[in-house]
């Protein structure tokens, strides 16, 4: 999965317009805890998962569970206000899982590009940000899936747009899209749609900047914005200025899910599956997603190495 504007190359721009929120906030729409103590956090005991881990495996830290992860955005994963601790909801489902395999956790923070050598090679346990599972990433890794990888489409909160959930949906609309994304490809796919059956296609518009992007869809420029889902509900609880009206799954027509990574026959990934069905069980899971407004991304069942996305 990848943010709307990449997750590299406007991570300054996108920093600037989510901290700009996140001031406001407390007088906007929902507050979420910042800082490092993260005192909301939701824990669990060790549970059966703590007997799958195969009595062969080698942690790169005894009694400890090592998870990497590339914090970017909220609501995902991303740093406190002492700007260094890693936050979110990957990071409190790290814990959780950690916490069910009877361990400690460690996050380690890496670069995305890093993940599958550092998976790989065994530097840490197991990799958390939003890696959807995928056909090709299957022959060299194993996968626990965790949520649903789906797109968002946001509107402006007095919009006269009630729902968005099918490509007839969106013929005639003004429809912000990041260039080269999957995003962009569905849109496409839906515009061939309205085509074919004689309806006038969506116009698709491009930003470069994110808070230039957000102010055409509050200025009337634009009708709605397709975005990862997490960062869509997480704006719209901050600011308040922008709802939900549909979800579309990342790979449409398909179903994508995403996954914890683990090293390819580590054997961890069954364990790591056992804990979050665990932690969906009892319900720790979904009061995790609710805290950091993405329940929408819930998965009824984790599994393991799911069919994925095919190879393109």
């Amino acid at each position: 999965m990848m943010g709307i504007f990449g997750r590299a190359a406007t991570a300054g721009a996108i920093g600037v317009a989510i901290l700009a929120a996140i001031a406001n906030a407390a007088v906007a729409g929902k507050a979420f805890d910042m800082g490092p103590d993260q005192k909301e956090r939701v824990h669990t005991t060790a549970g059966e998962a703590a007997k799958a881990i195969p009595a062969n495996y080698a942690y790169v830290k005894p009694g400890t569970f090592v998870m990497a992860m590339a914090p970017f955005l909220p609501p995902t994963s991303y740093f406190a206000t002492d700007e260094k601790t890693v936050i979110g909801a990957n990071a409190d489902l790290a814990s959780l899982i950690a916490e069910k395999l009877g361990l400690k956790l460690e996050i380690q923070v890496v670069a995305w590009p890093d993940w599958p050598l550092g998976v790989s090679s065994g530097k840490y346990d197991a990799f958390i940000s939003d890696v959807t599972v995928t056909e090709e990433r299957k022959e060299k890794f194993d996968f626990s899936t965790y949520g649903n990888d789906v797109i968002g489409f946001y509107v402006g909160a007095d919009s006269a747009i009630a729902a968005i959930d099918e490509p007839k949906d969106i013929s005639g609309l003004r429809v912000i899209v990041a260039s080269g994304t999957n995003h962009e490809r569905i849109l496409l796919d839906w515009n061939a749609k309205n085509e074919a059956a004689g309806l006038k296609p969506a116009e698709l518009l491009y930003f470069d900047d994110p808070t230039a992007a957000h102010l055409a869809l509050l200025s009337g420029r634009a009708d709605a914005t397709f975005v990862n889902n997490s960062e869509g509900a997480y704006s719209a609880a901050v600011n308040g200025e922008t709802r939900l009206v549909g979800i579309v799954s990342g790979g449409w027509p398909l179903t994508a899910e995403l996954g914890v990574v683990t090293r390819k026959g580590s054997g961890l990934d069954e364990a790591v599956t056992t804990a979050i069905n665990e932690l969906i069980a009892e319900g720790s899971y979904v009061a995790t997603l609710k805290r950091w407004s993405i329940e929408g991304q819930a998965v009824d069942r984790a599994r393991t190495n799911p069919p994925g996305l095919p190879k393109s």
